[in-house]
């Protein structure tokens, strides 16, 4: 039971890098390396060595606002810079006047798949959601409890206490 306590916590850890370490073991510490008494003091004493390091930290950030927006889909782009512009070849003056039927029920067909793949991307990047449901007759079969199943050698006693240990 501790297994899978220490694994649900390393699947958190693992799908939400933005939350960093935390540490309750006074004893824990970590050394670093880059202001120890025993580095150089010079370490970017010329104008090479400071660009290159302005330079690395840029791209560093850089790729984690990328990882960041990989990880939530769900997240709206923003933009800062006023000159961003997009054009929309929809409303445009130069755009054709009416659409035909088949396009009308063409752009629905694509809207709808691409707003079911968005719910699927959110299913998969949040399991700890859990699935919902408002058919009244959505069933699903149970292969555990089932007339039809071998009988297990643990009492119900401890399923309960499992299942308890697992919800805390």
């Amino acid at each position: 039971l501790a297994d899978l306590a220490a694994l649900q916590q390393l699947a958190i850890n693992y799908m939400h890098p933005e939350i960093g370490v935390k540490t309750t073991d006074g004893a824990a510490y970590g050394r670093n390396y880059f202001s120890r008494p025993s580095a150089g003091s010079d370490e970017y004493s010329n104008d090479y060595d400071q660009n290159e390091y302005k330079a690395v930290l840029e791209d560093a950030t850089a790729l984690k606002q990328l990882a960041i927006d990989y990880l939530h889909p769900e997240k709206v782009v923003t933009v800062t810079d006023s000159t961003v512009f997009g054009r929309n070849y929809y409303s445009r003056p130069s755009a054709e006047p009416y659409e035909t039927l088949d396009e009308v029920m063409d752009r629905k067909v694509i809207l709808a798949d691409a707003s079911a793949l968005k719910q699927l991307a959110v299913d998969y990047m949040y399991p700890e959601i859990g699935v919902t449901t408002s058919d009244g007759t959505a069933c699903g079969r149970n292969y555990f409890d089932r007339a039809s199943s071998p009988i297990a050698d643990y009492t119900m006693t401890d399923h309960e206490t499992i299942l308890a240990d697992l919800a805390a």
